[in-house]
């Protein structure tokens, strides 16, 4: 699974590598690892505006029709293979979203129980900054009426690298390549050929600090 990131980059280098503008300069730089749990925003680019690097959504999706947004929790992730038979994402398999990144890290199990692991940070071998396929969607609190806009990572089966790396859940996320962000973002693709084996990423791994 993928519940961290980062994305170590100034909010001007994100906007040329995207060709996008800004909706919140005042958000300058972004520092570092991010842990999906903490639910904060993170910037990406959503299919209706690709032109715009929008800066209001939370990591972990929140569908339209909950009570409320305690399923964040357990929607920082939604499964490529199934994503059209889960109630919390089949709604919303359209609205289609880049999460914008610069790594992302996961752990390999030196033993069945994983009391020992190795964390390793993976990058995109094409680009300094990439991009990972996700849905969004929007939230309106019943107390409040307040809108809360959210995310979900996409992830599919491993491949040879993260196989070896991830051992333990043998998954790892949809790592778009630049060239193919435009038809993830068109929707003219079906989302099930960027799945594993059909769509496989051009990805570096190290041992993280």
């Amino acid at each position: 699974m993928c519940y961290r990131v980062e994305i170590k980059a100034n909010i001007k280098e994100i906007a040329k590598r995207y060709n996008a503008i800004a909706d919140d300069t005042t958000e300058e730089f972004y520092q570092g690892e991010v842990n999906g749990f903490a639910h904060k925003t993170h910037p990406l680019i959503i299919d209706k505006n690709p032109d715009i690097i929008a800066q209001d959504y939370h990591w972990g999706l929140v569908p339209f029709w909950s009570a409320d947004d305690s399923i964040k929790k357990n929607t920082l992730n939604a499964r490529i293979e199934t994503l059209d038979e889960k109630p919390s994402f089949k709604d919303v398999t359209h609205n289609r979203c880049l999460v914008i990144v610069i790594a992302y890290f996961e752990w390999r199990w030196n033993d069945e129980k994983g009391k020992s692991k190795e964390k390793f940070a993976i990058y995109s071998a094409e680009d300094a900054i990439f991009s990972l396929a996700g849905i969004y969607s929007s939230w309106k609190n019943p107390k409040n009426n307040q809108i809360l806009n959210s995310f979900s990572i996409l992830t599919t089966k491993a491949n040879k690298t993260m196989e070896y790396i991830h051992n333990n859940k043998k998954r790892m996320p949809v790592m778009l390549k630049s060239k193919d962000e435009k038809d993830w973002l068109s929707g003219d693709i079906p989302y099930q050929q960027f799945a594993f084996p059909a769509y496989n990423p051009n990805l570096l791994a190290f041992p993280a600090e």
